[in-house]
């Protein structure tokens, strides 16, 4: 078998800041960015994976991905794919990484990025999209690729290897039923702070045609104005003239809706704080909005903050809104606590947060003893092809259900990817089908060239095009000054260019 070779790894950042896309009460200025590794082999094998950030910092997430990849050189894949669980263990063990984490922030994240691809290259390695390499495992595999330290006061190896056993019966049934109908979703794109009224009730509209019928807003920087949007969305959502042609409003006493405060039509509206409140702030402002009837709030709170949570959820019970957290969970012992204390209703893992595959199976194996549906967070470049596989993993080998479970859809950035996701005309994702797309991460060559911080081609043009714009306003303004300037502006951007072809 092939063995670990080498790695390459790119800095990628795309420039939505400019769109308003991924906007929130917390995050102002977003550019969507991805650590983008590939694992080489001694063969033709290759690995793909990344972690996402919002712009700067990137480069620090690259060069912690160097040092985690270092770890994989020399080394037989055959054996690494092997146990997994071993491997992830092994990825984690280096005790000098393991101090500036321990098991949290730019060095977490990075290792995510390197097991995940890691998993790509082994399903490669089978011919199969990764969600169909796992639940095809026997119970004994999965649960030997999962990762167990510091959980097993939470759930034991011994109690997952009977859950997933239990679930083999209908196990066939259930991959067939999603092929045919495909994964539930909801649509985060139409709720971003930065659009105006006039873009967000164009995208809620879009959305309701396409088939979706749950909507997530994003609130917390205003009070009345997120009063005011939310009142728009619903004006939309619970319209049944904006209804796709044929449909009909939904079973609002189907287990789909169940607790859900769905409106007339069977709309169901979440809303999202990314993190800006205090827990007495976060109560206070949400039982505000109670009006636009929320199933939940998603990360009212210090993502860590497992007792904030608990209390938040316990406030907000009177008033039927829910609780919802995990895009910031570090890794599986904030979800072990917070599932743990009853701190949450839905549990938002996400795929590059947490440090790769091994560790999520560990959380999805967690949520299904605790009875939480997973509803996994998909809003940043790449996620939504990453966490398709990991809602098919949880539906089909280890919870059962996606009655209640719906994945995060948001329409931006799939063009740089070789397998993009899909949704289809009923508002669910299609399954992964092809058999060579792994993890479905791999991006195009021609979108690292473009968009690769700081020499890609968009950003050499667009430092280009700021300087003009620099020397147009200098010699449109009045004085003896501004040919001084100009010439000094030419010697600095020469200077900036064979500065950037050195790096």
């Amino acid at each position: 078998m092939p063995k670990i070779s080498g790695y390459e790894i790119h800095d990628v950042r795309f420039p939505t800041s400019l769109s308003g896309d991924g906007t929130d009460a917390m995050n102002t200025e977003c550019d969507y960015s991805s650590a983008y590794v590939a694992l080489l082999t001694d063969s033709d094998l290759i690995g793909y994976g990344m972690t996402f950030t919002i712009g700067r910092g990137n480069d620090i997430v690259c060069e912690a991905i160097k040092q985690v990849s270092d770890r994989l050189i020399g080394k037989n894949t055959q054996v690494l794919f092997a146990d997994m669980g071993k491997t992830w263990e092994y990825m984690m063990s280096d005790p000098q990484l393991r101090w500036i984490g321990p098991e949290k922030g730019v060095i977490h994240i990075a290792s995510g990025a390197v097991n995940n691809a890691l998993w790509d290259m082994y399903a490669r390695s089978e011919n199969k999209p990764l969600w169909k390499l796992i639940v095809d495992f026997t119970p004994e595999e999965l649960v030997q690729s999962a990762a167990f330290r510091y959980i097993t006061d939470a759930i034991t190896k011994e109690e997952a290897l009977a859950m997933l056993k239990e679930k083999e019966v209908g196990k066939k049934e259930r991959e067939a039923k999603v092929r045919e109908l495909g994964y539930p979703a909801y649509v985060t794109s139409a709720g971003w702070l930065g659009y105006d009224d006039e873009k967000v009730a164009r995208l809620t509209k879009e959305a309701i045609a396409a088939g979706f019928n749950h909507f997530k807003m994003k609130v917390g920087a205003d009070q009345a104005n997120d009063l005011r949007r939310g009142k728009l969305i619903r004006s939309i959502i619970d319209d049944p003239q904006y209804l796709p042609k044929g449909s009909a409003p939904r079973n609002l006493n189907s287990e789909a809706l169940r607790g859900k405060n769905a409106g007339p039509t069977g709309a169901v509206l979440m809303i999202d704080a990314n993190q800006v409140w205090d827990v007495k702030q976060a109560i206070k402002y949400v039982e505000g909005l109670s009006e636009i009837k929320p199933w939940f709030i998603e990360e009212p709170t210090a993502p860590d903050d497992i007792l904030g949570h608990a209390a938040i959820r316990k406030a907000l019970k009177p008033s039927n809104i829910g609780v919802a957290t995990g895009e910031h969970a570090h890794n599986r012992m904030v979800f072990k606590q917070l599932l743990q204390a009853e701190a949450i209703d839905v549990v938002q893992i996400d795929s590059c947060r947490l440090a790769g595959v091994s560790e999520v199976l560990s959380v999805l194996l967690m949520a299904a003893k605790f009875g939480v549906p997973v509803c996994p967070h998909a809003g940043g470049v790449g996620l939504c092809e990453y966490v398709i596989h990991l809602s098919l993993i949880d539906y089909i080998a280890i919870s059962g259900s996606m009655e209640r479970n719906v994945l995060e859809f948001v329409d931006h950035l799939h063009e740089h990817f070789v397998t993009p996701c899909s949704i289809n005309s009923a508002g669910r994702y299609n399954v992964p089908t092809n058999p060579k797309e792994g993890y479905s991460i791999e991006m195009h060559k021609t979108s690292i060239a473009e968009y690769e911080w700081p020499n890609g081609s968009y950003w050499v043009g667009a430092r280009k095009n700021k300087a003009l714009s620099l020397i147009k306003s200098i010699m449109m303004s009045e004085g003896p000054v501004a040919p001084i300037v100009i010439i000094l502006i030419f010697i600095l951007s020469v200077a900036m260019s064979f500065w950037m072809l050195l790096l």
